[in-house]
């Protein structure tokens, strides 16, 4: 990969946990030119300015021009999209102007591991969760060299980063709808870092998928315990039923449709242990272990 091409990074100024943003600070550090494109220019595409080596563009995922314009004299790509009810025309625009482009050597995708278990004819999935389905087909129907990152659940997903860091900050609780379902969250931070070695990778190797979680899959109270360890105190894990939980917690974030009905649905997903998954793709990747929720509580606001 000439050192002279930038590597193109989407969604570089939001995101669950800022993969997108994290993956372009990863790169600096390496001393490899990124084009960063984001949506909105405003204090985050500053600070991604003033990391130096980033070539900053504004523009919109759905609009090939814009695509266009930022894929231009790029031949690594990450593509990464916060959840949209437009998830899918981006994805298309992204692969068509890819295709026109005609010198993409590799492109990285965000997706997630709720894909590995779904089908055409499946329903209980949200529909975020049903666009990532589709979106990996139109790539893989693409031809482009595509290699498919699919997180099980971030650790920063406003289930754990929102809500259950609220409760245990209220009162030593982790208040969760998840039943005795296991679940293996993964790191954001470790997430962007399988981003970067991939997108740095002398000889990828296109076509594959890189399914990641966290150390282990347990359940919540296993989890608390984990906190517990992380705070010096008793932490302790109460089951909410689904509705109320959704009434009482979820919606009073005042998220979009879109959005709780997504994180609803995980939720509902989670009781029904749909999310009782470990692999050791972090560690064969990165060369050490995930990270575990000490990482999530360091970095949560006060």
């Amino acid at each position: 990969m000439p050192s002279k091409d930038p590597i193109l990074v989407t969604g570089a100024g939001g995101g669950v946990g800022g993969v997108g943003g994290t993956v372009v600070e990863e790169l600096r550090l390496r001393g490899v030119p990124v084009r960063a494109l984001v949506h909105h220019d405003d204090e985050r595409a500053t600070a991604l300015r003033a990391l130096g080596g980033v070539e900053v563009v504004v523009g919109d995922l759905t609009r090939g021009a814009d695509v266009a314009a930022a894929l231009d004299g790029c031949r690594r790509a990450y593509y990464g999209m916060s959840p949209s009810p437009d998830y899918l025309e981006a994805t298309a625009t992204v692969a068509a102007a890819a295709l026109a482009d005609g010198r993409l050597e590799l492109l990285v995708h965000m997706s997630q591991m709720t894909v590995s278990q779904m089908t055409l004819t499946s329903t209980a999935e949200s529909h975020q969760q049903r666009l990532h389905w589709l979106s990996e087909h139109v790539l893989n129907w693409s031809g482009l060299p595509v290699v498919h990152v699919r997180p099980t659940v971030f650790m920063e997903n406003p289930l754990f980063g929102v809500l259950a860091v609220a409760s245990v900050r209220r009162d030593d609780t982790v208040r969760l709808p998840f039943g005795t379902a296991r679940t293996s969250p993964v790191a954001a931070g470790d997430v962007a870092a399988v981003v970067t070695r991939l997108l740095l990778d002398p000889a990828p190797r296109t076509g594959r998928v890189h399914e990641l979680t966290g150390a282990a899959s347990r359940d919540m109270t296993a989890i608390a315990a984990e906190i517990s360890e992380a705070l010096g105190r008793t932490v302790t894990y109460v089951d909410v039923p689904y509705d109320e939980w959704v009434e009482r917690d979820l919606k009073p974030l005042g998220l979009s449709p879109h959005l709780v009905d997504h994180i609803a649905t995980m939720a509902r997903l989670h009781r029904e242990n749909r999310y009782d998954r470990a692999t050791d793709d972090v560690t064969d990747l990165l060369g050490r272990p995930p990270a575990g929720f000490d990482t999530l509580l360091r970095a949560a606001p006060d």
